[in-house]
């Protein structure tokens, strides 16, 4: 058309909808609607190091941020987070399980797939837990491979390690530790006859999470707790106080 440039075919993209898609599996980015943030954490999550391309993955420095800017973001009243992980590296997974639990906004994570190993203590870590009946969440002591350097020292520090996860999940749900170590050690049931595979129905009963369900429950119950959370006045919370 008279009067429209093109674009030199060298010049970049900007950034849009479809670039945020393509990099982080987001529709959306915290940027004032709707006043649910639904983060999607998928396949292995990274850590460290990165992994081979054709792995699906999760990166934890994408998700912290994002997590800050819905904390930070006064329209965002609740987070929605999907959870299908095989699991990966396990400082990444706690960091991004503290992460969800340290926010002060209402936070739902529903478990579709399968929610295992490091996978585990973030679907426990937001306010109210959900799983698919068909999901199952994979429990099992905390593994490693590669070069061992030092096998007293590295096995201590596997051991403290895994206090941390346990410590982190029995916290954050109605599970006891005694009851998730039975399950983390029992054998004859995985392929390297240690862990122990739990369905939604099970993992609901054993206290690890709160409801089987799927997406319509989460985001019901989701509303209920943001309409009973305290609203700002002033620039101050409101907590509690006698009506008038």
């Amino acid at each position: 058309m008279p009067g429209v440039s093109k674009p030199a075919v060298s010049e970049p993209v900007p950034p849009g909808p479809v670039g945020v898609l393509k990099e982080l599996g987001q529709t959306a980015v915290p940027a004032g609607e709707p006043d649910i943030f639904c983060m999607t954490i998928i396949g292995q999550i990274e850590g460290h190091f990165v992994l081979p391309p054709h792995n699906k993955t999760t990166k934890y420095e994408h998700i912290i941020p994002q997590l800050v800017a819905a904390e930070q973001n006064k329209m965002i009243k609740g987070l929605l987070i999907i959870l299908n992980t095989v699991g990966g590296d396990v400082e990444a997974g706690l960091a991004i399980a503290e992460m969800i639990a340290s926010l002060s906004k209402p936070t739902v994570t529903v478990v579709i797939g399968g929610g295992h190993s490091i996978g585990v203590p973030i679907a426990v870590a937001s306010t109210y837990s959900i799983i698919a009946e068909s999901a199952t969440m994979t429990i099992h002591p905390i593994r490693m491979n590669g070069l061992v350097i030092g096998v007293p020292q590295t096995f201590e520090y596997m051991e403290r390690m895994q206090e941390r996860m346990v410590k982190f999940v029995t916290s954050h749900s109605r599970i006891t530790e005694s009851q998730f170590k039975d399950l983390m050690f029992k054998t004859g049931e995985l392929n390297r006859d240690i862990g122990t595979a739990v369905g939604g129905a099970d993992a609901v009963r054993y206290g690890l999470m709160d409801e089987v369900g799927g997406i319509g429950a989460a985001l019901a119950h989701l509303n209920r707790m943001i309409a009973a959370a305290p609203q700002p006045m002033g620039g101050t919370v409101v907590k509690g106080g006698l009506p008038q």
